[in-house]
């Protein structure tokens, strides 16, 4: 975090020259006054600066925290116990629970998974900029994520060899997403989305010509 110590003729002039180095406005900052200053006698003898601390706040790893209290409140309603490990990535929070009974956290195919997710979300990202939020519990997304990479590349060898188009079960977007860039790059098939939510799914076909 970056720190600049200011003195002026008083607290206020102090803090206006910190906000000014740090480019940055109060509400991204703690304030530290490390001496009040005086103007002494007659305002001339002796008269002492003001002397603050400004710190520029790391409001990522602020809304990291109270995601992560958020989720464990979540959690205890289910009567869930477990371990929340939180890491910033590029301005992306990433919560890992862990614990017994995590199946119920995970739900069937993610969905309380998923459901948990937009409720922090939502909360993490009332107020201020915002971040994107991935909860996962044990691993989960990525051994979900390979399964649905393997699902893509027999799909679409089934495509290949029988030119009849495959449309899979409904998905949510992120796994949909999945679908789609495993087989982004086929030159024998290509996917869409059809239908709407929660029941949109992705569709395989053969490219024509081929």
């Amino acid at each position: 975090m970056k720190t600049v110590e200011v003195s002026a003729k008083n607290i206020d002039d102090a803090v206006a020259d910190a906000l000014s180095q740090l480019e940055a406005t109060r509400e991204q900052v703690t304030i530290d006054v490390l001496e009040e200053g005086s103007k002494g006698f007659l305002g001339l003898l002796g008269a002492r600066d003001a002397k603050v601390r400004v710190t520029l706040r790391d409001l990522v790893a602020e809304k990291a925290e109270r995601a992560k209290e958020f989720l464990l409140q979540l959690l205890a309603r289910m009567d869930v116990t477990a371990t929340v490990d939180v890491a910033v990535k590029d301005d992306t929070i990433e919560l890992e629970m862990n614990g017994p009974n995590m199946g119920l956290v995970i739900g069937r195919r993610g969905a309380t998974l998923d459901s948990l997710q937009y409720l922090v979300s939502l909360y993490a990202n009332k107020d201020g900029d915002w971040n994107r939020i991935l909860l996962d519990a044990e691993g989960y997304r990525d051994r979900r994520s390979e399964t649905l990479r393997r699902l893509a590349r027999k799909v679409g060898d089934k495509v290949k060899k029988t030119g009849r188009r495959t449309v899979l079960e409904p998905m949510g977007p992120h796994e949909r997403r999945i679908i789609h860039m495993a087989l982004q790059n086929e030159s024998r098939v290509a996917t869409h989305s059809e239908g709407n939510e929660p029941y949109r799914r992705v569709v395989v076909t053969a490219k024509r010509g081929r």
